[in-house]
């Protein structure tokens, strides 16, 4: 580590190496028994904006007899000199390399940074292969969202922990420590950690195949090992830990402020959107707890804004009061509120205004389809009438500028959908001129992804559109698209294509994706680094196909690489859901009309949230 102090100032942004931030605890090593590093497999400036991190960071920090540390994916400069001067991955707060860790905890948001997991081993100098890792080697943990399919990553991972971590994290040490201390081997604590709900140790467990490839199951190897190992659900949020003091980042970051999680889940059903399955239930604090963790929080970091996170903020039932209160006591402070994410249908320009009291971005909104019929289709909720009229009241009160995010390659999508997305950005756009938008300053920015079909959703059983319909539907909205005060803006295909074969992978994947690594991919969610000919390289030298994953249709009780995944939401809500999409039925949000029958409150022993009764949906 001597080289470490010559080499940061040859590398860009040398402040994601150093540590030393506000905040940031670095322990006695001699004084704790278990040390875990926290791994963000993507670089500092995302990892710090991860909420997720802070909490489990506190957590186990509080412990005397544990320490967490970070470690970040070093950007590629950088791994070039640390490959050249044979120097290993380290963390941020004892500069220690990963080695000397007892365990190293990836956090897995979103599919392509698979990649960056296995290099980021290869860096520690940790076999990949879980099977190759002897019992001097670190356990190799992950969790978040993308771990509701472990399957492509399974050959490398120690364990999963299924769920939300605050009340896993403390459980799963508790059993780490006590292996530790009797000297318990690899295998015997894997066996004993398989018994903590919401964790799979995937060397436990043998995938049958059909004779197709495809997969007809996955089940125990062992005697006591669970069948199905169900998500952990933090039931009560205003008991549930959140730090005070969160590390402030020594240099910019993608959310540079205090973020306080108002409430988790949501009960809207867009039949795409797998975080509406993973969060449920909906669970939320009370307003004098969100006041309090705001005051502790600009008391301790010096942030300038505040920003209210969920799945769809503006669906917290006091959330006038909760902002009211907020700007009324920091406002003098120059302490601003946002609030990262409003729905259409809810929400009100007067609480904009409330919120950007201090300072005024842009407004975004989420139609996601172009019509009314395809709304229906994924269950979105919005109507036209809605968009115009809130687009509208921000112009006329002031706002320049609006954002408005669509997918294309939903199921049952034709080109009179796209022609959809054309017109409402145009009308948008006519109304902010009706509004006396001056013409240079206004702007309309049309943002399009492609849809990708997740595990544990309505249209889990849907293919992806084929590579080359999802260029063409870019290029068709580009070309209709190009008028002044509009931005036109869309996603790769090939990246987007690319996590729907992971999104639906199996174990067989874990052969490309060590291809993959080894071909040079890493940093895929960054568009320069992305190269899909490498990807495809991988999957011919695997010996599989991409488009058998992506573009699959499965029908609704064929067997899935993620059905001992166990999310509370069953699967026959889903299939129902499924047929009501094809029917283009909407299905109601069961906080303000009845119950929809997901299951979720008997499977987790929960009370419901619903405000009906038990009425079920149709087909």
């Amino acid at each position: 580590m001597d080289f470490l102090d010559q080499i940061l100032p040859l590398v860009t942004k040398p402040a994601r190496y150093v540590g030393g931030e506000w905040n940031a605890v670095r322990k006695n090593w001699g004084t704790v028994e278990y040390k875990v590093a926290f791994a963000f497999p993507d670089v500092y400036e995302v990892g710090m904006s991860h909420l997720g991190l802070q909490i489990l960071y506190d957590i186990v920090n509080r412990r005397t007899d544990a320490l967490m540390e970070r470690v970040f994916a070093p950007w590629t400069d950088m791994e070039e000199k640390m490959r050249k001067h044979d120097l290993p991955l380290f963390t941020l707060e004892s500069r220690r390399p990963l080695l000397d860790f007892d365990m190293v905890a990836f956090t897995l948001q979103y599919e392509m940074s698979f990649s960056n997991v296995l290099n980021m081993l290869d860096l520690a100098g940790i076999p990949r292969a879980a099977g190759q890792r002897t019992e001097g080697f670190p356990l190799v943990v992950a969790g978040g969202p993308c771990a509701y399919n472990p399957e492509p990553l399974a050959e490398f991972i120690d364990l999963f922990v299924i769920g939300e971590g605050e009340e896993a994290i403390g459980e799963l040490l508790d059993v780490l420590v006590e292996a530790k201390r009797r000297s318990a081997s690899r295998q015997d604590f894997l066996i004993t950690a398989a018994q903590v709900p919401g964790v799979y140790v995937p060397s436990l467990y043998r995938v049958l195949y059909r004779e197709d490839g495809s997969v007809s199951g996955v089940v125990p190897s062992l005697d006591g090992v669970p069948k199905k190992v169900t998500k952990r659900v933090v039931k009560d949020m205003d008991r549930a830990p959140f730090p005070d003091r969160p590390i402030v980042p020594s240099t910019e970051v993608v959310h540079d402020r205090i973020m306080i999680e108002v409430f988790r889940g949501c009960t809207r059903g867009c039949r795409f959107c797998q975080a509406g399955v993973l969060y449920r239930p909906v669970r939320e604090k009370k307003p004098e707890t969100v006041l309090r963790q705001a005051a502790n929080l600009t008391r301790n970091t010096g942030y300038d804004e505040i920003s209210l996170s969920s799945l769809s903020t503006s669906d917290y039932t006091p959330v006038r009061e909760v902002i009211k209160s907020l700007l009324d006591k920091h406002t003098h402070q120059g302490i601003g509120v946002s609030l990262p994410s409003l729905r259409v249908d809810n929400f009100s320009v007067e609480l904009a205004k409330e919120v950007q009291r201090v300072r005024r971005s842009s407004l975004t909104f989420a139609p996601e389809a172009g019509t009314q019929r395809l709304r229906d289709v994924i269950n979105k909720g919005v109507r036209e009438e809605d968009l115009y009229e809130t687009t509208g009241a921000a112009f006329r009160e002031g706002w320049k500028a609006v954002k408005l995010y669509f997918m294309i390659g939903l199921p049952t999508e034709t080109d009179q959908d796209l022609d959809g997305i054309v017109r409402l950005a145009r009308a948008v756009l006519d109304l902010g001129r009706k509004a006396g938008v001056p013409r240079g300053r206004l702007r309309v920015t049309v943002s399009v992804s492609s849809f990708v079909p997740k595990a544990h959703t309505a249209f889990q059983w849907e293919p992806q559109a084929p590579l080359a319909e999802l260029k063409r539907k870019q290029d068709y909205l580009s070309e209709r698209l190009k008028e002044r005060g509009i931005v036109f803006n869309y996603h790769d295909a090939g990246l987007s294509f690319m996590e729907a074969v992971f999104a639906r992978g199996d174990r067989r994947l874990g052969a490309v994706l060590a291809r993959a690594v080894e071909l040079g991919c890493k940093f895929d969610a960054w568009s320069e680094h992305f190269q899909l000919s490498r990807w495809l390289e991988a999957f011919r030298l695997a010996g599989l196909d991409p488009e058998d994953y992506a573009g699959r249709r499965y029908s609704d009780d064929d067997p899935l690489p993620w059905d001992h995944i166990e999310t509370g939401v069953s699967r026959q809500y889903l299939a129902r859901e499924h047929r009501r999409a094809q029917a283009g039925l909407a299905t109601g949000d069961c906080r303000t009309e009845s119950c929809p029958g997901c299951g979720l409150c008997e499977a987790l022993e929960i009370e419901p949230s619903y405000a009906g009764g038990e009425q079920h949906a149709g087909l």
